[in-house]
């Protein structure tokens, strides 16, 4: 994909988003506002939020929103997943054709209400005065669509009540406008792949990860807000292919040796029988070491394989897992209408800190659903995507807590780790998917479920009651998600060393990640060879430092005294087209949670390779 024009667009429409949205909210927070006479509640709202966060977080928040609405609608246009265009014009036409055809006495009634749409036409009609009737009523009809795609897809369409609606950026018509723009740039031929969603976004925070990383070049740590803007990577097709087919492919082709799936898959390594060796090392062929098809866990069903990303930010490694897992279901004989529904129900599983990023990986599955069912926005899937919060028992009431802890309890979980679970994620932001609960996933199933009684019994629970248990529920959701039960694990994890890791970082790393405290990547390694089965995959790109450098002695010695190195390419420089010259030094590779000392992996060095395409060309070469 041809990225040079949505890099430019993506940081042209963060900036201009930015400006706008600061322009609204002085506007907003003007003494005599309209905004204060008429919708005083949710201006309240605003500047609590303001106080709170600051100025700067709530800018950049309702900024980030507007642009990932953007893009979804368009998107969603191009492919006509809407009824009408809600960003796009009608061939031929400039404006919307939601406003063209508003124009004209025509408005969906099943998703603009009657009370929106007799607002709509009074302004278009000139019965109600406006500086700007045309931009009001569209702005009217954006917000009724947005709220409509709420049931669909609540992640990303939040219903729009609040500030986010009082800040949208006034110029939405104009030639010069972000939506003409995003039109330009998300043409119909880039918009076939949903794969545009992720460069949209790593282009839209790359200038703040400039600034991020400008400041480290003072001594200005990296705070937990920044740390997604700092690590987010887009991971190059034909290594996603590669980390998914080497993992997931591997496993159904061991369990399912007759499959046809090796045929679509261009990047998978073909495991080959180990034999033994002699004292003299000479090979006996009788003795075969390991079995391949011993070496991997078992499944006989799709549904009940397990893939996780712990750092998925907009979900490149789902889609393409999504993709394979279609075409397993498809060669078990599945119903297509069914397929869709069974993958984002029982296969993927994504987790990430970043709430923008997390949204879009859920938009870009239920968009890879959607292509594939016409009726799947009716099913209401709610893709498996967790966004790790922030949950802090020192904002809750101690009696309340007591009494909700001691109900769990009596449901038959252990207290001492109970308790450690709904206390893990004070600092979830700082720490993400590198949290360990003692939960395993079923006892935390069923503490969710004796939590979930005990609030029904309650006769006439409070605000505090309520506060508290909510927070409780989405620390058993977090634990979960973050416990040992996935057949593979796929990622790109953040890249971070020492030097740029916040005090309270830094000292938690050390204390929790001994051996690989030196960088966020390493604990990835070590961290997903706990999330996942044993003779499970783990599958990741990273920087090639845990290979040579001495501070990582002590992971590799882990490593390779407890797991098995499948196969690895070594990808050097130049491995991201989107990061120029000699910066990030990377290497690919797929590990099982297994140990067998004879095991002799697939090596392919690919560092002298000066583009992603010259690097792909030499490991095709490689395998054949």
């Amino acid at each position: 994909m041809e990225t040079s024009t949505l890099k430019n667009f993506a940081q042209s429409a963060r900036r201009s988003l930015i400006a706008q949205v600061l322009a609204k909210l002085e506007l907003v927070l003007a003494e005599n506002s309209a905004a204060r006479r008429e919708q005083i509640k949710t201006v309240n709202e605003l500047e609590k939020q303001l106080q709170e966060n600051g100025q700067e977080q709530v800018v950049e928040r309702v900024a980030y929103i507007w642009f990932n609405r953007f893009c979804a609608l368009r998107f969603m246009d191009v492919n006509r997943y809407t009824r009408i265009g809600v960003v796009s014009p009608a061939e031929g036409q400039f404006q919307p054709e939601i406003l063209a055809e508003a124009k004209m006495g025509h408005i969906d009634e099943e998703s603009v209400s009657d009370n929106i749409r007799q607002q709509v036409f009074a302004l278009l009609d000139g019965k109600a005065p406006s500086r700007d009737p045309q931009g009001e009523a569209y702005r009217l009809l954006l917000v009724a669509v947005c709220n409509d795609w709420h049931r669909a897809m609540p992640f990303l369409f939040e219903r729009i009540d609040d500030f986010t609606e009082l800040l949208m950026p006034d110029d939405l018509l104009s030639d010069n406008s972000v939506l003409a723009n995003t039109r330009t740039a998300m043409s119909s031929d880039v918009c076939q792949d949903v794969e545009v969603i992720g460069w949209l976004y790593q282009f839209y925070i790359s200038e703040k990860k400039d600034d991020v990383f400008a400041g480290l070049k003072k001594n200005r740590k990296i705070t937990p807000e920044n740390i997604p803007a700092a690590t987010q990577l887009f991971t190059p097709h034909w290594i996603v292919r590669y980390l998914v087919e080497n993992s997931l492919g591997r496993l159904w082709m061991l369990n399912h040796p007759n499959s046809r799936l090796i045929e679509q898959m261009d990047y998978y390594i073909k495991p080959e029988p180990q034999m033994d060796t002699d004292e003299h090392g000479l090979r006996d062929k009788q003795n075969i070491c390991v079995n391949p098809c011993e070496s991997v866990v078992q499944v006989s069903s799709p549904e009940e394989i397990k893939i996780c990303d712990p750092a998925c930010g907009s979900g490149h490694m789902l889609t393409y897992a999504f993709d394979l897992l279609y075409a397993i279901y498809e060669e078990e004989g599945y119903e297509p209408s069914d397929i869709p529904e069974k993958i984002l129900t029982h296969n993927l599983y994504g987790i990430e800190i970043d709430e923008r990023a997390g949204e879009l990986a859920a938009f870009a599955l239920t968009m890879k659903a959607r292509a594939k069912q016409r009726r799947f926005f009716r099913k209401r899937i709610q893709p498996n995507i967790c966004v790790l919060e922030n949950i802090n028992k020192g904002t809750t009431d101690e009696y309340e807590w007591t009494q909700i802890v001691d109900a769990i309890h009596r449901g038959g979980i252990d207290r001492e780790r109970l308790i450690h679970d709904l206390t893990l994620f004070s600092e979830a932001d700082n720490f993400g998917s590198l949290l360990r609960p003692k939960l395993t996933t079923v006892l935390a199933q069923q503490a969710l479920i004796a939590l979930i009684a005990y609030d029904k019994s309650v006769n006439a629970p409070t605000f505090m009651h309520r506060e508290v248990v909510d927070q409780c529920k989405q620390a058993l959701r977090q634990a979960d998600y973050l416990s040992p039960k996935y057949h593979v694990v796929i990622a790109n994890p953040p890249y971070m060393g020492g030097k740029g890791m916040n005090a309270r970082l830094g000292t938690w790393v050390k204390n929790n990640y001994p051996n690989s405290k030196s960088d966020l990547f390493a604990m990835f390694i070590e961290r997903n060879l706990e999330l996942v089965q044993l003779k499970g995959a783990v599958a990741m790109i990273t920087m090639q430092s845990w290979m040579f450098l001495s501070s990582f002695e002590k992971l590799r010695s882990k490593l390779l005294g407890q797991n098995t190195i499948l196969s690895m390419a070594h990808l050097g420089t130049r491995a991201f087209d989107s990061i120029g010259g000699e910066v990030v030094s990377t290497t690919a590779f797929v590990i099982e949670n297994a140990h067998y000392p004879e095991y002799k992996g697939a090596y392919i060095r690919l560092v002298d390779g000066m583009s992603e395409q010259e690097k792909t060309e030499m490991f095709k070469r490689a395998i054949q």
